[in-house]
């Protein structure tokens, strides 16, 4: 099995400014477990995504904006730039894409979908209630191994998080969900990553401790 891949979902100031009406108060949690997660599948194994603005505005994406004008801006505007914690995490450039959800040709086509199937990716980002779930579904849908890495996500609100959380967790064997240090412990998914000393609930089922 390849090593998997951090898919960080659209880590942009447009979600983390606490001046915008999208700032998710989760955020800074999440920032700190992805840059962890980063560090140990590295550059080259770590994809980043970017929501932009440029929906055909003839379909109900115009209904949308209408909705939101703060966010009816160019796509060259700052405020769907990348937050200065989430440059440099990924060698590869940003696949920005109109739509809440990431999986598309884009994204198949930079994990070698085709040619690998067995693609693993460890899904974090903003928000798990938005485009985090709308990834995951279409993904899981075609086949995609997922892990939703349940405190590098950030919820657009404290109530929304959590029902996201459930749905996803519906959909095994495609869907699982871990913590960060559930992942950095799994020494089969990360083999090269020095695990922590502290032992997780699902490592001490595993190893007969309840």
């Amino acid at each position: 099995m390849s090593a998997p891949w951090l898919l960080i979902i659209d880590p942009q100031r447009i979600f983390a400014d606490p001046a915008s009406e999208w700032c998710s108060p989760f955020f800074p949690a999440a920032m700190e477990n992805i840059a962890r997660l980063a560090e140990s599948v590295g550059p080259e194994r770590t994809l980043v995504t970017r929501w932009l603005p440029t929906a055909d505005r003839a379909t109900a994406w115009g209904d949308y904006f209408r909705a939101w004008p703060f966010a009816d801006v160019p796509a060259e505007d700052s405020r769907y730039e990348l937050v200065e914690a989430a440059r440099g995490l990924s060698a590869h450039p940003t696949i920005d894409e109109p739509t809440f959800g990431k999986w598309g040709s884009q994204l198949a086509e930079r994990v070698g979908w085709v040619e690998n199937p067995g693609t693993h990716l460890l899904v974090t980002g903003v928000t798990t209630d938005c485009c985090v779930i709308s990834t995951v579904l279409p993904a899981a849908d075609a086949g995609v191994r997922l892990s939703v890495v349940t405190d590098a996500v950030a919820h657009s609100a404290a109530e929304n998080g959590p029902p996201a959380l459930h749905t996803m967790s519906l959909f095994p064997p495609q869907v699982d969900l871990r913590s960060t240090d559930e992942i950095l412990a799994d020494r089969k998914l990360l083999p090269d990553h020095e695990a922590p000393d502290v032992q997780t609930p699902r490592q001490m089922r595993a190893w007969g401790h309840g």
